[in-house]
């Protein structure tokens, strides 16, 4: 599969963005699929991720971020509100084909990276 992720750009604290990742391939719906993040100097960072529509969130961003899915247009979302200064980030959207024991806050689990969009939080 291959993702192109969009959506992203430079937004006040305390708004909102929405940001999306188109997939390729007719198999979506049989991959897990996430979000993780990088800031300068930093290491990758989980968001979150959608696997068998059970959904995990990093703490940070648990009650301001959601993930969501619509297989039949082969894209997942990520809304994210509240946004704070620290959620600047380039966010990439990732997938891997649903296995047992898939860990999905590793990012060396993920097998398809999309391009990375970078979000810009200012004061």
């Amino acid at each position: 599969v291959q993702l192109q992720a969009s959506g992203g750009g430079l937004v006040q604290a305390g708004g909102s963005l929405r940001l999306s990742c188109a997939a390729s391939g007719r198999t979506f719906s049989y991959y897990a699929i996430g979000w993780f993040r990088q800031a300068p100097g930093k290491e990758r960072e989980f968001v979150t991720a959608d696997r068998w529509s059970s959904t995990s969130y990093a703490d940070s961003a648990k009650g301001r971020f959601t993930i969501s899915r619509d297989n039949a247009k082969n894209t997942v979302y990520l809304q994210m509100n509240s946004l704070k200064l620290e959620d600047t980030a380039i966010y990439y959207c990732v997938a891997a084909r649903n296995r047992a024991g898939l860990r999905v806050r590793i990012p060396e689990e993920y097998d398809a990276w999309g391009q990375g969009t970078q979000v810009t939080v200012s004061s």
